[in-house]
């Protein structure tokens, strides 16, 4: 019973903050929880005795709906991967790496999925230079901090503006630190940047602080070895939010890309049709943020919601939402690519039909590893990514 009450939330999304942990867990350890139900019934079939026969067929049942739910993932990994293979051949051509050096190609990971990095989990020992907590702003005194990571070898490289989710109301720079360093190892400069917080602080107060930041690092563009003309934003949820609507903006900076996970993308479809279950309070979460519903503030809303800001081509995104996300559904992101799409902008959507909200919080998860095999690829190809010199 204790299996299935963990495995069990692989395909249940959770109702509310308290279990949402193991929802977003449950998927992305699968082969581990796979492992534990075949040991479970290989106890059951083997270990009891006879004189409680029962409950050894008891055990054998629930070890065998623990295995067969603990697959799930595993058996829609294929198809996962086809689709998003498909995504990016369709949007960048069937060739689309040949124009990267091998050298770069080499530190690709070389499967969308290994089960080796699942148990060993992925590789983040490449040494790199890390800078913390440089202050970048204060305003209404609120310190406004950013980490630098860089890779080890000076040079010159292109950079990822890094931008944290928490609903708009709590993260630091420091969150998403293994991607931050994954990245750094493969000749990113990566830059982590803060922005204030709701409900003390509402909309429009983070993009004002995103843009305050990205003047700072342009200021800072030699210093920190940044080629001004290679630069991509990336956010998760809220984080994924700012960095669409920054990134769509008509007087939008010359980004090269933008990459955004499991962000809100219209927030006012959002409060009118929230998902159920609900486990965040998204119209609660949308009234911190902006101060009030869409009936009191509709431009407020509409000017929030970067499927609003787009009414011709914009830079190349890749968009990844989990299927079983019941905080940011899916079929948010979806209109947005189509809409992308219908403007001509290189656009790649990628569904992860098992994967929860915040999914890469599980670094080494089935999950992560499919969205690091593709998001690399992406900025490579539109970052044009050159070899690292030693």
């Amino acid at each position: 019973m204790i299996g299935l009450s963990i495995n069990i939330w692989i395909v249940v999304p959770a109702p509310n903050m308290t279990l949402l942990p193991l929802s977003v867990a449950a998927p992305e350890l699968s082969i581990w929880l796979l492992g534990f139900s075949l040991i479970g019934l290989a106890s059951y079939g083997i270990l009891l005795d006879r004189s409680v026969k029962v409950l050894k067929w008891v055990g054998i049942c629930l070890s065998l709906i623990n295995i067969t739910i603990s697959l799930s993932p595993l058996i829609q990994l294929s198809g996962t991967i086809d689709l998003a293979n498909a995504a990016m051949t369709n949007t960048f051509g069937a060739n689309y790496l040949e124009g990267l050096s091998p050298e770069i190609r080499s530190t690709f990971r070389s499967q969308p999925y290994t089960i080796r990095d699942a148990l060993q989990g992925i590789d983040l020992s490449i040494p790199i230079r890390t800078q913390r907590n440089i202050q970048f702003a204060a305003p209404t005194g609120v310190p406004l901090t950013l980490n630098l990571y860089q890779p080890l070898a000076p040079g010159k490289y292109p950079a990822v503006i890094q931008i944290y989710g928490g609903a708009w109301r709590f993260g630091t720079p420091d969150s998403n630190e293994e991607f931050s360093r994954y990245l750094a190892a493969r000749g990113y400069v990566v830059i982590a940047i803060d922005y204030r917080h709701a409900p003390k602080h509402h909309f429009p107060a983070q993009s004002i602080d995103i843009r305050t930041a990205l003047d700072y690092i342009g200021a800072h563009a030699l210093q920190w070895e940044v080629d001004p003309n290679r630069i991509a934003l990336i956010g998760r949820s809220a984080g994924g939010h700012l960095a669409t609507l920054t990134a769509y903006q008509p007087n939008a900076l010359p980004f090269k890309a933008v990459v955004s996970y499991y962000a809100p993308v219209d927030l006012t479809a959002g409060y009118a049709d929230p998902p159920v279950p609900d486990p965040i309070d998204s119209r609660q979460v949308l009234r911190d943020f902006l101060g009030g519903t869409p009936t009191d503030f509709p431009d407020l809303y509409r000017q929030a919601s970067p499927y609003q800001q787009v009414d011709r081509k914009q830079i190349p995104s890749l968009l990844i939402y989990g299927g079983k996300d019941h905080l940011v559904e899916a079929r948010f992101g979806k209109r947005l690519a189509d809409k992308l799409q219908s403007f001509g902008t290189p656009t790649v959507y990628i569904k992860i039909p098992w994967a929860d909200h915040a999914f890469d919080a599980v670094f080494n998860g089935t999950s992560n590893q499919i969205a690091l095999y593709y998001t690399e690829r992406f900025l490579a190809k539109t970052l044009e990514v050159m070899p690292i010199k030693s």
